[in-house]
């Protein structure tokens, strides 16, 4: 109100002035050139501009309507195009996370070729096209996404990959993974996918060489690193201990390589020097695979290690079932041990010792493999019935871990 009412005082105040000014004179205004001539009071001329500049004005105003109404009418106008993009974007996303491949296609490819920012309805279309089975389609337009967005080159090689690895096409998801590692070594996102091909190639090497980027940049949890590393030197171990190419001693230069490029703090750990004395007995080095059993149960007690070491044949069969005496007085009631001596009490042939101790493994864990090898030790030494016995509760065992009868 308070505004109001000193608009209308201005008002008042401007319009008293012009009535005072105009009371004062009227003023003479003439205007010639060449044959044109014009006169009048001051007054009236300036009238004259005041309303041809509101002509101006309203005149303005209108065409911009006009305009705007157009626009509105318009199919082809730039307002429509923009809605169209915009209605073809939000279809299209959403038909893509419902699984409607066609459509999808279709409405992000359009999308794609009329935004000023076609990155991700070209990603979208080309995953669409992916599940159609169109491959040559959904490459090209990845080729068109770098055309028209080449700084996004890391992103659509990511999305690349992606689609090779679903298509079953390894070495091409590899070539396109590699080729961005070598550009963007310390992308996280791009470490992880590299991980995750590696295992499923089974390319063991390639992971272990993998494996100080992803600590490195700390793409994984410590736990899930830590195991995946013990997971990774181990498969590649066996790996090259089951390799048949060249000769023995071809394949045992192999292995001592691969146990060599084996990280230091790793070499101790149980499932790798198992792996590693399992390759050794492999390739007929079994005395050799004493030795490092020996070396790493004298360091730490593992059961894994210790029933591996009663199947291996070192080059003194008592001083080695002396060794494992040796640890059963920290160790009285280990299966595993137990099990370990009967079997190096039968490689000695002392057939009562590895009886009592088959006995009392069998006490303490009743394994498979322990009833099956008393079994058939009582057999040669006569007690037909015990071994049967044995025999059927070995199978009973076995029989627990088949799937149920149809």
């Amino acid at each position: 109100m308070k505004r109001l009412a000193l608009v209308l005082i201005l008002i008042l105040a401007i319009a008293g002035f012009l009535g005072w000014a105009i009371s004062q004179g009227a003023g003479y205004v003439l205007i010639t050139y060449d044959r044109f001539r014009y006169e009048s009071s001051f007054w009236v001329f300036l009238g004259l501009i005041a309303a041809f500049w509101l002509l101006a004005v309203l005149l303005h105003r209108l065409l911009g309507l006009l305009q705007l109404s157009g626009a509105l009418v318009n199919p082809w106008s730039r307002r429509h195009r923009a809605r169209r993009v915009e209605n073809a974007s939000r279809r299209g996303m959403r038909e893509l996370a419902e699984g409607q491949w066609q459509p999808a296609l279709g409405h992000l490819r359009t999308a794609a070729e009329h935004d000023r920012q076609p990155l991700v309805h070209y990603l979208g279309a080309a995953r669409a096209a992916n599940e159609l089975g169109e491959h040559e389609q959904s490459d090209e337009l990845l080729r068109q996404a770098r055309e028209r967005e080449p700084q996004a080159a890391l992103a659509i090689g990511l999305a690349q990959a992606q689609l090779q690895i679903a298509r079953g096409q390894y070495a091409e998801a590899r070539a396109t993974l590699s080729a961005l590692h070598d550009e963007h070594p310390r992308h996280p996102y791009l470490l992880v996918q590299l991980q995750q091909l590696y295992v499923q190639l089974e390319d063991w090497p390639a992971l272990c060489r993998l494996l100080p980027d992803l600590r490195k940049q700390h793409v994984l949890p410590v736990a899930r690193l830590d195991e995946l590393e013990r997971l990774a030197w181990t498969a590649a171990v066996e790996q090259v201990a089951r390799a048949e190419a060249g000769t023995a001693e071809e394949a045992r230069q192999a292995l001592e390589q691969r146990w060599q490029s084996v990280p230091a703090a790793l070499r101790h750990e149980p499932q790798l020097v198992r792996a590693y004395a399992d390759g050794l007995s492999r390739l007929g080095a079994e005395a050799k695979a004493e030795e490092v059993l020996y070396a790493a149960l004298k360091r730490q007690f593992d059961d894994r290690l210790v029933e591996r070491y009663g199947c291996v044949q070192g080059r003194d069969s008592a001083r080695q079932l002396a060794h494992a005496e040796g640890w059963l007085k920290a160790h009285p009631d280990n299966a595993a041990l137990l099990l370990a001596l009967a079997r190096l009490s039968l490689r000695n042939e002392l057939w009562g010792k590895a009886r009592d101790y088959f006995e009392a493994s069998l006490r303490i864990e009743h394994r498979p493999q322990t009833c099956a090898e008393l079994a058939r030790l009582l057999a040669q030494l006569g007690d037909a019935q015990r071994s049967n016995q044995l025999f059927h509760e070995g199978l009973g065992l076995l029989d627990r871990n088949l799937p149920a009868p149809l």
